[in-house]
């Protein structure tokens, strides 16, 4: 331990979110963060978890912000490690005024941290932050254990949900972008070949260890990061004529975007009638589904539900995602779902409108929909709604407030400009049906030979009914 650091403090049992004064020993000390043991009591459950289970311990370094704020963080770190299988024994935060950029935090605090670890029994770290490779490296040193980032900790979570061939292709690509700078050597002896060339092996300056290992894998790694974006952008030219032929019939589209976890399938599901996927985890969709609905009217729209969103969300992500993203960045309207019974929805709301406007996003309207309505405490309810004027309040799961939801899609999705005064004959009655699908039906009446319509459609449906002009 340095002069500087101090001795380890007395673990804390004091439960997270609670604003008591930290004294100075406890500033620079691991702070035990607790009701973060995942650890069953059982002892049949404990021993069948274990042969399958990672036994994790979390730290974090809180560099800026209230201890609520850190410690809900590392709770959220909390429930990602739990999401990908592993099991939580202990989590502790370290006061910095940033990372230590050699072991993340600290030498002396590494090998606390290493104490830790010994009496948990535990046989990974996951840290709250991206590590450099070298803190990596650093940090395995001291504790003697694995130790994955909160990066690497995602992408593990991703590559476990993903299922069709477009999101595993994405995930693959996401982690190879990681893993490129992470590769690690093991000295010359790992040389596969020597350089030079003749029959006397060289001259002056080529003698030598030639293309190493961890060369070669760099090499290997990048073709196939080519390779899988060029698949990735084959995928990407399907979905992109997909989207085109929705615009091409004037349809609407509506991006149903949040945080993980906020309910944004069960949304879809409840606005659609459709039967996607719905658990209560993390992550549990990836693959973006696009379902076609109507507002009361009968105009019709395209949902489409998108991943969810998480705060400090990898880069590397982001752009393996990007053609999956683009449903949100090209939507007429953005639905921004939110977790009404979060305890901290609008630093959520922050991380996914940071990630909407990395995608392009940013000026798509957007609507606040305030999911959860029936388990979330009103007084927070209340004061989200201070911050957020005009967002809309519902439950997916039992209905409350879809009504409302359906009138303010309607009043959002862009309208149809060119009014028109048509009779359209019986025999073309496709051509009514596309006034009420893509229009907007101010009157509609019928004659002896067809049917009256007034209605508001886009400019290309109009000059096709130009011929039945009443």
């Amino acid at each position: 331990m340095t002069a500087n650091e101090q001795p380890a403090t007395t673990p804390s049992t004091r439960p997270i979110g609670t604003a008591e004064a930290i004294d100075a020993r406890e500033e620079t000390g691991l702070r035990h963060v607790a009701s973060l043991s995942t650890e069953l009591r059982d002892v049949v459950e404990v021993e069948q978890r274990q042969v399958r289970l990672e036994r994790v311990v979390l730290v974090g370094v809180w560099t800026s912000g209230t201890v609520a704020e850190a410690e809900s963080s590392l709770a959220e770190l909390a429930a990602l490690a739990e999401t990908a299988g592993a099991l939580v024994l202990d989590g502790v935060i370290q006061r910095r005024d940033k990372p230590d950029p050699a072991t993340y935090i600290g030498s002396g605090k590494a090998k606390e941290l290493r104490d830790i670890v010994i009496d948990t029994g535990a046989d990974t770290v996951v840290c709250d932050g991206e590590l450099s490779p070298s803190q990596l490296v650093r940090l395995e040193e001291f504790v003697q254990v694995k130790v994955v980032d909160r990066t690497a900790l995602i992408l593990d979570i991703f590559a476990q949900r993903a299922t069709s061939r477009e999101g595993k292709a994405q995930v693959a690509l996401a982690q190879m972008q990681y893993m490129l700078p992470r590769l690690r050597g093991w000295g010359a002896s790992l040389s596969r070949q020597m350089g030079g060339g003749g029959a006397g092996g060289g001259g002056m300056a080529t003698r030598g260890p030639g293309e190493t290992k961890i060369e070669t894998d760099r090499r290997r790694l990048r073709d196939k990061m080519a390779k899988m974006r060029r698949d990735i952008d084959e995928m990407k030219t399907a979905r992109d004529l997909k989207r085109q032929e929705r615009r091409r019939n004037k349809v609407p589209s509506v991006a149903i975007a949040g945080y993980t976890n906020a309910g944004k399938s069960s949304l879809l599901n409840r606005l659609t009638g459709a039967d996607v996927h719905v658990q209560n985890a993390l992550f549990a969709t990836l693959d973006p589904t696009v379902r076609r609905s109507e507002t009361p009217a009968g105009r019709a729209y395209t949902l489409a539900d998108t991943v969810g969103f998480v705060r400090h969300l990898p880069h590397q992500l982001v752009d393996a995602f990007r053609s999956t993203l683009e449903e949100v960045a090209e939507a007429d309207l953005i639905l921004h779902v939110v977790d009404g019974s979060h305890p901290d929805p609008q630093a959520q709301i922050e991380a996914v409108r940071a990630v909407v406007g990395e995608v392009g996003g940013a000026g798509v309207p957007e609507v606040v929909v305030v999911n959860k309505a029936d388990t979330a405490d009103p007084e927070a309810l209340g004061r989200l709604l201070e911050a957020e004027p005009g967002a809309v309040v519902v439950s997916a799961r039992t209905g409350e407030g879809i009504a409302a939801l359906l009138s303010r899609i309607e009043a959002e999705l862009p309208h149809p400009e060119t009014e028109i005064e048509v009779l359209i004959p019986y025999s073309e009655g496709h051509l009514v049906a596309r006034v009420h699908a893509n229009g907007e039906i101010l009157s509609e009446s019928h004659g002896e030979t067809g049917t009256l319509l007034k209605a508001n459609v886009d400019a290309a449906l109009a000059a096709e009914l130009a011929a039945y002009a009443a």
